[in-house]
């Protein structure tokens, strides 16, 4: 197991017989490693302390005049320094689900009656094709911290949210899904099990 998500799932208490039961028969990553549960964003870790953050929307500065560059590198570095506890700074891949679009591509296709739009549709849906092929991904970006205290873990959450926010960067708080695929990102190198020990529901 990957050192941090160690420093991430562990825990004191040592698991009873009915958990440890449960482990054997669960498909589920958060039943196999030493955490509680993870439930409204929060992973719950048997010592009582939570662990949780902000989900980081990127924005690509290098479009922007170097006046802006400058200004956005400025803002980052201030609230930087306002983060005064320990963090952890994660990127993990998601596989790019594209199943929909691809299904609406088809639809389009058996409608298309006009040569031309037929080509582009058909383009389009070798380009999908192309990009399930080679397992692209979109990488997601990720702060997140360790916390025992429900009030002190909701003023870092606005902290950060409010700091991203002032460099010009949308951010939410992690949801159940994201917390799961981190995991899966460490457990698994990213690749999403359907079998064994590690499975995400």
């Amino acid at each position: 197991m990957n050192s941090k998500t160690s420093n991430l799932a562990r825990g004191n208490q040592v698991p009873n017989k009915i958990n440890q039961n449960k482990k054997m028969t669960s498909p589920y990553t958060e039943d196999w490693i030493n955490i509680k549960g993870i439930k409204d964003g929060v992973i719950f870790l048997p010592n009582r302390e939570m662990v949780t953050g902000v989900k980081i929307y990127p924005k690509n500065i290098f479009i922007l005049d170097p006046l802006q560059q400058e200004s956005v590198l400025n803002a980052m570095r201030n609230f930087y320094n306002l983060m005064n506890f320990e963090f952890w700074m994660i990127s993990a891949d998601r596989p790019v689900d594209i199943s929909v679009y691809q299904s609406q591509l088809q639809l389009m296709l058996q409608n298309a009656t006009n040569p031309a739009q037929i080509k582009i549709i058909a383009q389009d849906i070798e380009k999908a094709n192309m990009f399930i092929n080679n397992q692209v991904v979109d990488t997601e970006y990720y702060i997140l911290f360790k916390e025992n205290n429900t009030d002190e873990m909701n003023r870092k959450i606005r902290l950060i949210i409010n700091g991203l926010a002032s460099s010009g960067l949308n951010s939410s708080q992690t949801s159940n899904d994201d917390l799961r695929m981190i995991l899966d990102n460490f457990l698994n190198g990213g690749i999403k099990t359907e079998f064994g020990t590690v499975v995400m529901k």
